[in-house]
């Protein structure tokens, strides 16, 4: 059994620590079809969340979910 790796990232959102290489940024969404991407970044600037912002797995699936959410609302209203 090796040495321990320190958790030395922290999300954004939670405040949680975790490994490094286990971060999430907003820069996921560019792979999904919609919303697109400059709206997704649109949308969270708005809740001061920059692109290069650190997220674990769970908050960066909750920001996943609400900018769709938000985007199907949008979508809705047009």
């Amino acid at each position: 059994m090796g040495p321990k790796k320190a958790k030395n990232a922290q999300c954004k959102r939670c405040l949680n620590k975790f490994l490094e290489k286990e971060i999430y940024t907003i820069q996921q969404f560019q792979y999904r079809k919609s919303p697109t991407y400059d709206w997704t970044r649109e949308f969270l600037t708005g809740l001061k969340i920059g692109e290069w912002d650190s997220f674990c797995e769970d908050c960066v699936l909750y920001y996943g979910k609400i900018s769709h959410d938000a985007w199907m609302e949008h979508s809705k209203n047009k």
